[in-house]
């Protein structure tokens, strides 16, 4: 059961009133099927008064809790989006901001607790779900058994360059690398970039994959070669894999092996 505070306040004429605190849950929903999304995470949202989100994870969301009080921005409005989160809580409402995969890696609970600075008495709790790193690994086989860098390529929020330098070093240090926002409109290149950055370190035969959509209609999953990859279309609901050194495949699975001897 949620836990709703009330503080006590006894006004300007000594009567007692009871002033309402709300809580805040930032909310990893998973990748998107209902199925993925933890028992946390579906209790939390069944009792929640509001879901706050960027409107695409809402839609993916709404069908599962008819009748709840939904409020969603487009993309670049996350600000906002968090603040209007913490004032409905304000409010003494039990609001859950929703995010996709995890709420902590790429997600808003950074956000939510850097706003959360200006309602100092607000409770909050961060409800973890299963990310694309982990979904898309397991669509593929087992691409991430071993030491793995999770690298953004989007440059929005970090410069293209820092993006490349953390790219060139992962690479260099042999680790398997997982690539989220791979490509946009505005960025339709940037998978081309990184890899050739990761071919200064690997050989164009590294077994990479990669999964469109997961866990949503219209998933798909393939893998190939970091030569092929680097010419590959992909678009923004897309996680890509590139391997380590050793990562094999069979032709179906992506699989780097953790070293276990006798195998």
């Amino acid at each position: 059961m949620l836990k709703i505070d009330f503080e006590v306040d006894f006004g300007n004429n000594g009567n007692r009133l009871m002033k309402q605190t709300g809580k805040v849950y930032v909310v990893g929903i998973g990748p998107g099927s209902y199925e993925q999304m933890t028992i946390k995470a579906v209790r939390t949202l069944e009792q929640s008064d509001i879901i706050v989100g960027y409107t695409v994870y809402v839609d993916l969301i709404r069908e599962y809790f008819p009748g709840k009080e939904l409020f969603s921005t487009p993309m670049m409005q996350e600000v906002d989006r968090c603040r209007k989160a913490l004032e409905f809580a304000a409010e003494g409402k039990v609001v859950s901001v929703i995010c996709s995969g995890d709420s902590g890696v790429y997600g808003m609970a950074g956000l939510v607790l850097e706003l959360a600075e200006q309602f100092p008495e607000m409770e909050i709790e961060i409800v973890p779900g299963v990310t694309a790193a982990s979904a898309g690994a397991a669509v593929l086989g087992a691409p991430i058994c071993h030491d793995f860098a999770v690298i953004s390529l989007s440059d929005l929020l970090t410069p293209k360059d820092l993006i490349g330098k953390r790219l060139l070093h992962a690479a260099e240090a042999d680790m398997i690398i997982c690539l989220y926002n791979p490509s946009s409109k505005k960025r339709a290149d940037y998978l081309h970039w990184a890899c050739e950055l990761i071919l200064q370190h690997r050989s164009a035969d590294t077994v990479c994959g990669y999964v469109k959509q997961i866990g949503r209609d219209g998933q798909e999953k393939h893998v190939l070669t970091l030569e092929e990859l680097k010419d590959t279309q992909v678009d923004m609901f897309t996680t890509v894999f590139i391997g380590n050194s050793r990562t094999k495949t069979d032709g179906e699975w992506m699989i780097s092996p953790r070293g276990y001897r006798n195998v």
